[in-house]
């Protein structure tokens, strides 16, 4: 069993990640809202990015779980 693990769900994960640390860094010590608001955008980008990865057969097969 896999659990999950692979390219398109790490990618995404990493993806979301990411927005979510420079989102939480913009916010210190004075709110710095152009670079929350990108943060924000790359985090929300993550899900479709991981259906897209897994679309390109990049995902796990369905026959695995």
């Amino acid at each position: 069993m896999s659990h999950g693990s692979s390219p398109a769900s790490w990618t995404a994960v990493i993806v979301a990640l990411v927005g979510t640390t420079i989102g939480g860094i913009a916010l210190i010590p004075d709110p710095n809202w152009v670079l929350f608001t990108i943060g924000t955008v790359i985090a929300l980008l993550a899900a479709p990015l991981g259906k897209i990865m897994s679309s390109a057969g990049f995902g796990q097969d369905r026959s695995t779980h």
